[in-house]
């Protein structure tokens, strides 16, 4: 009995060390502005003098510039995280501006240290994700209406006007990350075996080749 008790008391502590780290970490300070200047590499960023610290390392101008969706996917997606915008460091979170030219499309992706919501300006948008089950959840959107993204599923968005569509994105963390499930199959460096794609997609090796051909790298 006791060996048991000191097993449940010790997996219980490795349950609530593992949960306490999910997500970005908790500030200890009122702001940890990131220091550009500094060559230290930590999980963050380290912080700046906050001497040092003005009005200016709390706003961004980022998004003042236009959109161009003039591309393959007819998108741009500006995310603004810590590594254009310091003041967002410790802050456990960031924004994204989706500009949707006609028919636009955000293909499939992943953040895997954050949970999405995303909120309808202008357009109408296609949005959905899939669960760990292999369910899809998908939502056709109108101005003014928000959808989540649990964290670290893959999720996608198309507008489907032939004109722009516009929305807003809040990300749970500092540095969300960002994985595309066709570049991470066929643009990865150095490329995966054809023999593995060929086995799990089912198709021959110059079908791969296309596909590999055919995904952007940027």
């Amino acid at each position: 009995m006791a060996l048991a008790s000191n097993a449940f008391g010790f997996l219980l502590s490795c349950m609530v060390a593992i949960f306490g780290v999910l997500g970005d970490p908790d500030p200890l300070q009122d702001f940890c502005v990131k220091d550009p200047n500094s060559k230290v590499f930590v999980d963050g960023a380290p912080c700046k003098d906050p001497t040092r610290v003005t009005v200016d390392d709390f706003t961004s101008t980022v998004l003042r510039q236009a959109p161009v969706t003039n591309n393959t996917l007819r998108i741009q997606v500006d995310l603004v995280d810590i590594r254009m915008f310091p003041g967002l460091n410790t802050q456990g979170l960031s924004i994204a501006r989706l500009a949707f030219g006609p028919f636009g499309v955000n293909p499939p992706h992943s953040h895997p240290r954050a949970s999405e919501i995303i909120w309808l300006l202008q357009g109408g948008l296609y949005v959905g994700f899939v669960s760990t089950s292999n369910r899809l959840f998908a939502k056709v959107l109108y101005p003014g209406d928000l959808f989540i993204f649990p964290r670290g599923l893959v999720h996608f968005q198309r507008n489907l006007n032939n004109s722009s569509t516009v929305a807003v994105a809040a990300l749970g963390s500092q540095n969300p990350g960002r994985t595309d499930m066709a570049r991470a199959l066929f643009q990865t460096t150095p490329n995966i075996m054809n023999e593995v794609l060929e086995t799990t997609l089912q198709v021959d090796g110059n079908e791969i080749n296309k596909l590999r051909s055919g995904v952007s790298r940027t």
